[in-house]
């Protein structure tokens, strides 16, 4: 069963055929079943997480907390492995999921919300008497950052109208988050405070280049290396102090003391490093020569593809992974990775074919991303399309929805950010 839903409509050339192979491999790679059996075993009462080792029979109470996008997949699956080890579950997620002994929230992203406050407001105090005979399982996954949510003193209001000014800033996520954790109780090791003094393990999915574990979700168990006075030098970096005018009481240190941190265990178990590695490996087998570039790759959307498509060589498949940014000028409709794809589209040759997309489905639109080769100049001429127009207006979905090569697959429930293949034959 195709991931990419609109597979066979995209699938019109050789070249796309195999492309669209490639992503599936790596769409599938990173799918909650999959991480969590490769990841987490439990054999005679001993819960094993890569090379980490619990005695379940140790603790008095177990709790999952799961938040991020793709959480509540993974936590499914943790909490059927369980069983009646689990104590009491709190998850939230951006899309619905059924669980036995897990309140589950459904919440939103990019955004915070009242409902995710609301969430993290209820679930801190459901937990805020954990002793050090208590296990926390902690499901951290990307999108965490506006999921689990409880400020320090800003508004909803100011803390949307300050989320929503870095997103459009074009600022990087480490600068976001910096941002995010000093204005935040449970970012930046905050959350690893609240928990004290019980066992915590952080099973962690990075949407983040780099896998940097303080970066994700703006490393709630984390202890965080950033100060208040970097918050301040980042929004003013960006032009955003006097615009938000905020107060720098409005922002908080992250706590720092040891003892918050020595009963915690942070372990990666998915990065985009997974699907990489697959696509790469149905590459080979598809008969190319397949090389990751990166899988910390930043740069501007627009003109990232040109600089891929330039590096390309005849029989190459050049996989990248990373998180590139847009700065918004215009008000249409679109996402990074549609971005990249179309901003490429003058420099390829009808040898070469493109493809970037966000692997939890969702680029800012229901288009996980875009796929471009000589196919798409040829509609777009036909159609009288002029790709710098709609690049200018930020408005790449409505050009993709016309040419038709914009990538369906629905929300999916694993998020390792974003993915980008450069075939030449």
């Amino acid at each position: 069963m195709n991931l990419i839903k609109n597979f066979n409509s995209l699938a019109t050339s050789s070249l796309r055929k195999v492309c669209l192979e490639i992503i599936e491999e790596g769409l599938d790679s990173i799918q909650p079943e999959k991480i969590v059996q490769k990841n987490i075993s439990i054999i005679n009462s001993v819960l094993k997480i890569q090379n980490t080792q619990l005695n379940l029979k140790d603790f008095n109470r177990i709790f999952l907390l799961g938040f991020g996008k793709g959480s509540a997949g993974i936590s499914k699956h943790i909490e059927k492995m369980l069983g009646n080890f689990l104590t009491k579950g709190y998850v939230v997620d951006v899309e619905q999921e059924k669980f036995t002994n897990i309140k589950f929230t459904q919440g939103t992203h990019p955004l915070p919300s009242k409902t995710n406050l609301l969430f993290t407001k209820k679930t801190i105090e459901q937990l805020n008497n954990l002793t050090m005979k208590d296990l926390a399982i902690v499901i951290i996954n990307g999108g965490g950052s506006a999921l689990l949510e409880l400020p320090y003193k800003v508004s909803l209001e100011k803390l949307i109208e300050t989320n929503n000014a870095l997103l459009k800033s074009g600022s990087d996520i480490i600068d976001m988050n910096i941002v995010r954790k000093h204005v935040s109780i449970v970012k930046g090791g905050g959350l690893a405070k609240l928990l004290y003094p019980a066992k915590i393990v952080s099973l962690i999915a990075s949407d983040v280049p780099g896998n940097d574990l303080s970066t994700i979700a703006s490393g709630p168990t984390v202890r965080d290396p950033s100060t208040k006075e970097e918050a301040f030098e980042v929004l003013k970096k960006y032009n955003l102090w006097k615009q938000l005018h905020l107060s720098k009481d409005d922002f908080l240190e992250t706590p720092k003391e040891d003892k918050y941190f020595k009963n915690v265990s942070n372990i990666l178990i998915l990065s985009n490093q997974t699907a990489l590695l697959a696509m790469q490996q149905k590459a080979k087998e598809l008969g190319f020569n397949a090389k990751i570039v990166s899988d910390k790759f930043q740069a501007e959307a627009q003109f990232t593809g040109k600089l891929l498509v330039e590096h390309a060589a005849p029989y190459t498949a050049l996989l990248v992974g990373g998180e590139t940014t847009v700065k918004v000028k215009g008000k249409g409709i679109g996402g990074r990775n549609q971005e990249v794809v179309l901003g490429a589209l003058p420099y390829i040759d009808s040898q070469t074919i493109l493809a970037s997309f966000d692997s939890d489905g969702w680029d800012n639109s229901s288009f996980a991303g875009a796929i471009g080769d000589y196919q798409t100049l040829g509609k777009a001429k036909n159609l009288n399309l002029n790709p710098q127009e709609f690049l200018e207006s930020n408005n790449t979905f409505s050009f993709f929805e016309k040419t038709g090569d914009g990538i369906i697959t629905g929300r999916l429930p694993s998020n390792v950010s974003d993915l980008i293949i450069v075939i030449r034959k």
